[in-house]
């Protein structure tokens, strides 16, 4: 049977980021800083962005974040990102975060968030992010 036209595919998840824990991003627990997961988040967002339009990117907004699972000390952590709106000057993306075991190697949900990057030029200003490159590399 033909694929019904007016079904779409769910938009692609990708890695945006893996990161081995280390002991200086941890509390007295032995487990991960929420705000540390936070910059995770962060840095994914600007990863994805990225691949959208070469220019400074800015975080406008990240969603509420939950934890369900702790991040522990020697994890692994895997952010992927799915684009879910396309603005003209911006891209809004759910980020989900997984920890896999140091121990077991299993894979366990973490957080996720949605959040939007913002295209700016070098005064700030808000650009479209289909133009052309303002950025050849990222300089102070």
């Amino acid at each position: 049977m033909p694929d019904d036209p007016h079904e779409s595919s769910p938009p692609p998840r990708t890695l945006a980021l893996r990161i081995a824990t280390l002991p200086r991003d941890t509390n007295h627990y032995g487990t991960i800083f929420g705000g540390v997961v936070l910059s995770y988040i962060d840095q994914a967002g600007f990863v994805e962005a990225r691949r959208h339009g070469t220019h400074r990117w800015v975080t406008a907004a990240i969603d509420r974040v939950e934890f369900k699972a702790p991040i522990h000390v020697g994890d692994v952590v895997n952010l992927y990102a799915t684009c879910t709106r396309f603005g003209t000057k911006s891209v809004t993306m759910l980020i989900e975060v997984e920890a896999e075991r140091f121990t077991t190697g299993e894979t366990v949900p973490v957080t996720a968030a949605t959040m939007t990057m913002v295209s700016v030029d070098a005064a700030g200003k808000p650009i479209p992010f289909r133009s052309p490159p303002t950025v050849g590399s990222v300089t102070p």
